[in-house]
């Protein structure tokens, strides 16, 4: 079996299971111990924190395939990134439908008034079309450049998403600082890359200067 029938047969079917994997023991906490005396902010929470844990591990297929050049983890970006907005969509209904019971005018002064909903809310927005253009087709109607272009929202968003959970948290709680720093990492590593391709094609335009 090559890489590529391996990699469409075998391993994304399984990370695609394993992505189902928090939700699977969501079942389980719902059949058996419960979701403990505050059903409503347990459920939020956990969603929450499978929301910007998927969406870390999608900003970290770029780099893992840049430090072990494996090409082929590219194919389980967009399935990571979809699963990130899945995971978000399910949290921000726990707060609409389990927190809030479909008040809309209570939700809308929570948005208006709590700084971190707020924040919350705008990288929701930021996602929206990111997911939406995720498809092949939408690539090609969009074209490769304004599409990358458009997709480096999901940096503004994975910002806003550790700043969300950082606001959120009461108490000196160290998983949000652990998921800003591994934000930071996955930036960095884009600003480096970045960096040393700018520093490359200088010195190559001045080599190129003095040949000529």
């Amino acid at each position: 079996m090559n890489a590529d029938r391996l990699i469409r047969r075998v391993l994304k079917p399984l990370v695609f299971l394993l992505c189902l994997g928090p939700l699977a023991w969501l079942a389980w906490r719902a059949a058996g111990p419960g979701f403990g005396p505050n059903p409503a902010e347990f459920l939020n929470r956990f969603l929450g924190d499978w929301a910007i844990r998927f969406l870390l591990i999608a900003l970290a297929v770029t780099p893992v395939r840049g430090i072990t050049g494996w090409a082929g983890l590219v194919r389980f970006r967009r399935m990571l990134g979809l699963y990130a907005f899945f995971y978000v969509c399910l949290h921000l209904s726990s707060y609409t439908v389990v927190d809030q019971f479909f008040d809309w005018s209570a939700i809308l002064k929570d948005i208006l008034k709590r700084n971190f909903i707020t924040v919350g809310m705008t990288a929701f927005a930021l996602l929206i079309p990111l997911a939406i253009t995720s498809t092949k087709g939408m690539v090609k109607r969009l074209g490769a450049a304004r599409w990358q272009k458009l997709h480096r929202l999901v940096y503004a968003a994975g910002i806003l998403g550790c700043g969300h959970y950082f606001m959120m948290v009461k108490g000196n709680q160290p998983e949000p600082l652990y998921h800003g720093a591994i934000l930071a990492v996955l930036l960095g590593y884009r600003v480096a890359v970045w960096f040393r391709r700018a520093s490359a094609a200088r010195r190559n335009a001045r080599e190129s200067m003095r040949a000529a």
